[in-house]
Order: structure tokens, then C-alpha cells, then sequence
């Protein structure tokens, strides 16, 4: 019984002890002249999942978790067997396509030279069949004299329809080759259309076969491995998470007062509790235009000031660059933004960054 009377003390020991632990956390905090403002943060940066473009089983991953890549560096293979395939396949096809525009021009060829033989035909019979005119016209004028008899006159005529059929017949066979050589040369744009076709589709399966080697799209650092080699994937499956090192920055909230004060490119400095012991430069790139969290009335002036606005500080990307290896993500910190364009950094919150 003794014991539990003094549960209510401890538990009152507690709480005053955490109370002071934090005012005295507070005390540590630097104090701020007019022209600043503070917000605590975390460290975030772009994340970026690597993942397939088309389905296909992967073959092979090619760096672990916690690995720096840069950009172009290849981090999984997919594998290609099916589409290599594919590919010997169209090659096939487009030489198939490139012989048949050969042979379609070869009928074309054939096509003209026969044509010119046949207007070679139509030249000949239109001089048999003016011969054919002039000797029946002429028999005509003997036979009204009585020169020539009746059947010699008629042997004239018929040799005269003979002609006029036989030409009529070359004229006839050249209409023909020109029909033969249309249906030719439309065979010969359906061959080259296959040739482009199956070059298309040539490089269509060099773009898949490319897109399988998986690469980084940039400078980072790789935070999960999503599937594993032998895992079979669709289209868009996920193989690798990072984030992208060259783009790093604090999120932070500050209420509509000092909101309203901060413009794009402010100066921002940026303390990790990690290590207190430096400064990092930033610049704010980001004001939300919209309250982040509001309460339920705003009628009051007093509640007003209660809106709070997230913002982003950026740090610059080549100081991320020359820092790379120790850049972390997550890591909770203080923003310090300026508020005032003339007010200067205290002593103690000036840039430190590790030699």
C-alpha cells in the first residue's frame, strides 16, 4: 500500500523532469534577433523509382541498397530472349521485303520493255493499214473504170479491216502492259511500305531491347531494392527506388505572419540535429499559396495567426555535389529563414560546413 502512495508523486517527478528537460532543450536553441524565423524540418529529396518499360523477367540487379549511382550507370538487366528472337525474326523479314521490292522493280523493267515493243507493234500495223487505205482507195478509182474486176476490189477491202483490226489488236495489247505496269509499280510500293515496315518494327525491338538494360536516370542514391533477379515483371514493375542527391530539401511550416514575408530565393540557413555543429546555406523555392492546416473558424484575428504555410528551402546543387557522399535524407533539423532583407546572421548561426 506504502508503494502505491507514491506512484502519484513519481508519475508528478516525471512530468516536471520532461517539462524541464525540454525548456532547457529550448535554452540550447539559438535566440533570434528581429528579421528571422524558425520552423523545424526534415530533409527530403526527389524520389525516383527505376522500373520497367515493358514486361519481361529480371535477370539481374546490379547494386544493393544504400549504393551511390550517377547518371547512365546501368543498376538491372532485364531479360532479352524473347525479344531477340523477335528481332532475328524482322531482320528476316525485312531482307524478305527488300528482295521483293527488287523483284517488283524487275517487273516494272519487264513491263516498259514490253510496251515498247508493243508501240513498236502499233507503229508497224498504222503503216500497213495507211498501205491498206491507198491500195483500196486506188483499186476503188480502177474499178469504177472498169481496170480492175470486182474481186480484186474485194481482196483490197478486206486486207484494208485486216490492217485497221490488227491494229486496233496492238493498241489493245499496249493498254494491257500500261495496266500491267501500273499493277506492277503498285507492287513495288507495297514492297518498299513491307521495308519500312519491318524496319519500324526493327527499331521498335532495339528500343525494347535497349530499355531493358535499366539505367539511372541521375545522380543518387538507392534506397530500396523492390524485386529481385528471376521475378517476372509487367509493364511499369518496379525494380529500384532512389533518390535524386541533386536535388535536396527542408520542408518546414510558418505561420501566415512570417509566411506572408518570405518570397522566393530568401536566404535560409539549416541546422540538423544530427550534426549542430554546421550551417548549411539554402534558398527558398517553394510558398504554398493555400494554408496547409487551418482550424475550424478564422473569424478572429488570433486565429488567423494560427495558419500555417508549408515552404521548401533548397539547398544549392553544387554543394550537394561536393558534399554527395554525406548527404542524408530524412534527418530532422531547424530552418532559420530571413526574414528581413538588411538583418544579419547571428555569430552563432553563421555557414559552417565540414572541411
Amino acid at each position: 500500500m506504502q508503494s502505491r502512495k507514491w506512484l502519484p508523486l513519481v508519475a508528478v517527478a516525471a512530468i516536471a523532469g520532461g517539462i524541464a528537460y525540454f525548456a532547457w532543450q529550448y535554452s540550447q536553441s539559438p535566440r533570434l534577433p528581429d528579421g528571422f524565423a524558425r520552423s523545424n524540418g526534415r530533409i527530403e529529396a526527389v524520389e525516383i523509382d527505376i522500373a520497367t518499360k515493358i514486361a519481361g523477367r529480371l535477370k539481374e540487379v546490379f547494386v544493393d541498397e544504400g549504393d551511390f549511382v550517377t547518371a547512365g550507370q546501368t543498376v538491372a538487366q532485364m531479360d532479352t530472349e524473347v525479344l531477340v528472337a523477335q528481332m532475328h525474326e524482322a531482320t528476316a523479314d525485312h531482307r524478305r521485303a527488300k528482295i521483293a521490292v527488287e523483284a517488283a522493280m524487275s517487273s516494272v523493267q519487264q513491263r516498259e520493255s514490253e510496251k515498247a515493243a508493243a508501240l513498236a507493234v502499233v507503229a508497224q500495223r498504222k503503216a500497213e493499214l495507211d498501205l491498206a487505205r491507198k491500195q483500196r482507195d486506188r483499186v476503188d478509182k480502177l474499178a469504177m473504170s472498169g481496170a480492175v474486176t470486182a474481186e480484186e476490189r474485194d481482196e483490197r477491202h478486206a486486207a484494208y479491216f485486216s490492217a485497221e483490226a490488227a491494229l486496233k489488236t496492238a493498241e489493245a495489247n499496249v493498254s494491257a502492259i500500261d495496266a500491267a505496269i501500273a499493277t506492277a509499280k503498285s507492287q513495288v510500293t507495297q514492297a518498299e511500305a513491307d521495308v519500312d515496315a519491318t524496319q519500324s518494327r526493327i527499331e521498335r525491338l532495339q528500343a525494347d531491347i535497349e530499355d531493358c538494360t535499366l539505367k539511372a536516370p541521375r545522380d543518387g542514391r538507392v534506397q530500396y531494392r523492390i524485386a529481385q533477379p528471376g521475378e517476372v515483371l509487367g509493364a511499369g514493375g518496379k525494380v529500384l527506388n532512389m533518390v535524386d542527391l541533386g536535388d535536396v530539401y527542408m520542408t518546414f511550416f510558418l505561420p501566415t505572419a512570417e509566411a506572408g514575408r518570405v518570397q522566393m530565393g530568401t536566404e535560409v540557413h539549416l541546422v540538423m540535429d544530427a550534426a549542430p555543429q554546421y550551417v548549411i546555406p539554402a534558398k527558398v523555392s517553394y510558398v504554398a499559396d493555400v494554408a496547409q492546416f487551418t482550424p475550424k473558424t478564422v473569424e478572429t484575428s488570433e486565429e488567423r495567426e494560427k495558419l500555417m504555410f508549408r515552404v521548401k528551402a533548397r539547398i544549392a546543387p553544387d554543394l550537394l555535389k561536393k558534399y554527395i557522399k554525406s548527404v542524408k535524407t530524412g534527418l530532422p533539423g531547424r530552418a532559420y529563414v530571413k526574414l528581413a532583407p538588411d538583418a544579419e546572421w547571428p555569430a552563432d548561426l553563421q555557414v559552417r560546413l565540414p572541411e
